[in-house]
């Protein structure tokens, strides 16, 4: 399963995203002149806010449609794969990502490239999904999708590691860890609510399903989670846990 992603989706549903980004922003602490590589930058929220410090941001993304809505915003982007990355050694001051990293296929290809293209004492700042992270989501998806025959659908669509594991993954590729912290956020959802949070952030696991399927997936979803996760005047709250870290090359 390969996620996709609609730019206009994202913005309404996802919005959360970069609204809450302001911690791993001032661990990144961007200065003037530098030169930053916006690693998995979406639409480009995140970018254009790197962006007003002085510092030169590149974005890029894996998915065209959103790369096209980053340079909507005028952002320089470009398309590529975090696990091959069309860069010189040694190009960027610092390598920014966020609520990325947990959808790349290859960690260990993707943190080579990472180091590879980082300056030597340049800094890797990042936050991403953590173990726990959408727990409650992910077990009542999967109960859904097996009731209809669709049980592995769900199967390594992310990578959500735990706080010592990706700290030993760093060390192995060369990184010599700053800071590292798991951090449990819940997260008020948008006004879609979970079936807007679900037609966006695994589009890739619906689209694969028969239409009729699919929206049977999303509404007994979504009725499994209520009691858990939709507060008593029917705001939803997603039980997200974030890994946040930085690392010098």
């Amino acid at each position: 399963m390969m996620q996709t992603w609609a730019p206009q989706a994202y913005e309404r549903n996802g919005a959360f995203v970069h609204g809450l980004a302001e911690g791993v922003l001032e661990l990144l602490d961007a200065q003037r002149g530098e030169y930053i590589l916006d690693l998995g930058c979406g639409d480009g929220q995140l970018t254009q806010r790197i962006a007003v410090t002085g510092a030169h941001v590149l974005g890029v993304d894996a998915s065209a449609n959103m790369v096209e809505a980053a340079r909507g915003r005028g952002i320089e982007a470009e398309q590529a794969n975090a696990e091959l990355l069309p860069f010189h050694d040694g190009t960027f001051d610092a390598v920014f990502s966020n609520a990325a990293l947990h959808w790349v296929r290859d960690q260990d290809e993707m943190l080579a490239q990472i180091h590879r293209v980082l300056r030597s004492g340049g800094r890797f700042v990042a936050e991403m999904g953590g173990h726990g992270n959408i727990a409650a989501i992910r077990v009542a998806l999967m109960a859904v999708l097996e009731r209809h025959g669709y049980g592995d659908r769900e199967d390594g669509v992310n990578y959500y590691p735990t706080a010592e594991s990706y700290t030993e993954r760093l060390k192995r590729h060369g990184f010599r860890l700053e800071h590292m912290a798991l951090i449990p956020r819940p997260t008020k959802l948008a006004e879609g609510g979970m079936a807007g949070w679900l037609r966006t952030f695994r589009r890739g696991v619906l689209d694969g399903l028969p239409e009729d399927v699919r929206e049977a997936v999303v509404r007994e979803t979504a009725e499994l989670l209520a009691s858990a996760l939709q507060d008593e005047v029917g705001n939803w709250i997603a039980d997200y846990v974030r890994l946040r870290f930085v690392a010098i090359a």
